[in-house]
Formats: structure tokens, C-alpha cells, sequence
């Protein structure tokens, strides 16, 4: 398969690249700099991209989007994750409209930040979407991408969980004080926590490429955790004790209110329904097995 990719240079796009490519899979990235081998360069912003970009191509994943956690919330970054995920998506899409032959598939990037704060509520697919800033961006994602199903497209919109890698996102910021035996829960700690391995994130793109599914996937392990079973999971994981709690007011301070507020105190309790029943087989479905293996 001929894999056109935004985002590729990301932690999962990166990931991802990788792995398309040791299956056997040719894989063309849009870049924002100049373009060396095997890329294309594009830019959204400027509703940019070469005529001819997807000639050749079967399937397209768009990750391309300003990072959710760079930076405090202010209004202007908030317009900034939305603009960097509507105008790349729409790009796309019209670049569908126009390719002399139209891929099969487009895998476009969500978020489980759709579902808002649900508490325990159990959240498949068909959970209807949140109102937080969050979820009315990731409702607006996923509409951009769905336009492409006007050209007979085959659309899967993955609802990403916590990703965990020591290389990057979440997991990397925590080690470093869960060694020192400083790491702990987060406010009450009963709030949901819904991961993936970096590997899983990967092999169910890659999977979701090929697979009889058409709209939201959500990309988690089948067994969410709350924040203080993650915070005791990572502690033994490591090796040592994690018996601090950690109340809201300095995340608030440092990260921004409603930042801290998506990211640390509240959560969602999602299971990854369609994903099971296309036949994914996950390689970490259990928290401790996932960090065994990521931090061996």
C-alpha cells in the first residue's frame, strides 16, 4: 500500500512511519520545509498542495496538528489547535476531490477528549460527544474528515487515548519523579485514565488501514485505569513507593486552569469496541504488562 501521511514527524506519526515501512508499505510524508526524498511538501495554512500529491495513493493518515499540551490555553492557541487540525483535514479532503484516482481509505486524527468529562461511564463509539473546548474540537475534526466520504472515500476518525512511550508524551514527563519516588495521583486520583502503548497505537492504524471499519475507532487499550491504579501500576513498575497525592492548585498555576483541568483531573472511561471487532489482537492489553515491557 502507498501511504500518504501528515504528521509523520511526530511521536505516533514518526512511530507509525517506521512501522509502514517494515511491513512493506511505501510511505510519502507532507512537510511544512523543504521536501528531501519520499516527501511532499504542502502547507495547510495557505490551502496548499501540489497538483498530483496523491496520484499513486491508496490510503492517506492525517495527524497533522499543533500540539494539545504545548502551551497554555489562551484564546489565541486554542485557535491555533483548531485552525492546524481543520485547515489540514479540509486540504486533504479537497485534495481527494480533485486526485484523478481516489485513495481507498483516510485515517484522520481524534481524540477521546470527544466524550468530555463522563465520570464512570462506560463510553463505546456511539457515546454522544462532550461540551468541553476538547470535545467541540475533535466534533469539528471529525466532520472535516467525513467529507471525504463524498468522493467514496472510506473514513476512520481514531479516537487516541493517553499514549504511553518513555520516548515522548505523558509517560516521559513522569518517569523522571516516579524513579526518584516523588510521582502520585492526581487530585482524588478516581478519575479515568484510558491508554495505549505506542505500539498498539501503530499496529491499529496500520490495522484500521485494511480493516472493514468506517467512522470513529477508539485507539485504547481494553482496559482503562483510574489515575491512582496508573500512579501504583507505574510506582511498582519502577521500583519504588508513590504515596504523595497532587491537588490541583500547582498544575492550575503552571499549565493553566482549563489545561490542567482536561489533561490531569478529569478523564474518560473508554473501550475500543470497534477496534476489537475488526479483529485487532492487542499486544499490551493490561497496564502492567504494557509497562513491563516499555520500561524493560
Amino acid at each position: 500500500m502507498h501511504v500518504l501521511m501528515s504528521g509523520a514527524s511526530g511521536l505516533i506519526g514518526s512511530a507509525l512511519n517506521d512501522r509502514l515501512r517494515s511491513s512493506g508499505h511505501t510511505v510519502t510524508a507532507l512537510v511544512r520545509r523543504p521536501a528531501g526524498a519520499g516527501e511532499i511538501r504542502w502547507d495547510p495554512a495557505a490551502g496548499s498542495i501540489p497538483d498530483g500529491a496523491l496520484d499513486g495513493v491508496d490510503g492517506i493518515v492525517n495527524l497533522a496538528g499543533a500540539g494539545i499540551n504545548d502551551h497554555r490555553w489562551t484564546d489565541d492557541y486554542k485557535q491555533t489547535l483548531v485552525e492546524s487540525r481543520l485547515n489540514s483535514t479540509r486540504l486533504l479532503v479537497e485534495a481527494v476531490a480533485t486526485a484523478r484516482s481516489k485513495p481507498a481509505v483516510l485515517v484522520s486524527g481524534s481524540a477521546i477528549g470527544y466524550y468530555g468529562d463522563r465520570g464512570d461511564e462506560e463510553l463505546d463509539e456511539q457515546a454522544p460527544p462532550g461540551e468541553t473546548f476538547l470535545a467541540r474540537l475533535c466534533v469539528g475534526w471529525e466532520a472535516a474528515a467525513a467529507e471525504a466520504r463524498r468522493h467514496g472515500v472510506r473514513v476512520v476518525t481514531v479516537r487516541t487515548g493517553i499514549v504511553l512511550t518513555p520516548k515522548g508524551g505523558a509517560l516521559k514527563k513522569e518517569l523522571p519523579l516516579f524513579k526518584l519516588g516523588l510521582g502520585g495521583s492526581f487530585g482524588s486520583g478516581r478519575q479515568w485514565q484510558s491508554w495505549i502503548s505506542l505500539d498498539d497505537e501503530v499496529g491499529a492504524i496500520e490495522h484500521l488501514l485494511a480493516a472493514d471499519v468506517d467512522g470513529p475507532a477508539n485507539l485504547t487499550a481494553p482496559n482503562p485505569v483510574t489515575n491512582a491504579e496508573f500512579t501504583k501500576t507505574l510506582a511498582n513498575a519502577v521500583h519504588r513507593p508513590a504515596v504523595l497525592r497532587i491537588p490541583s492548585v500547582g498544575p492550575k498555576l503552571l499549565l493553566g486552569s482549563e489545561l490542567a483541568e482536561a489533561l490531569l483531573f478529569t478523564g474518560q472511561r473508554v473501550v475500543p469496541n470497534a477496534l476489537q471487532a475488526s479483529g485487532y489482537a492487542f499486544a499490551h492489553p493490561l497496564l502492567a504488562d504494557a509497562l513491563g515491557a516499555l520500561l524493560a
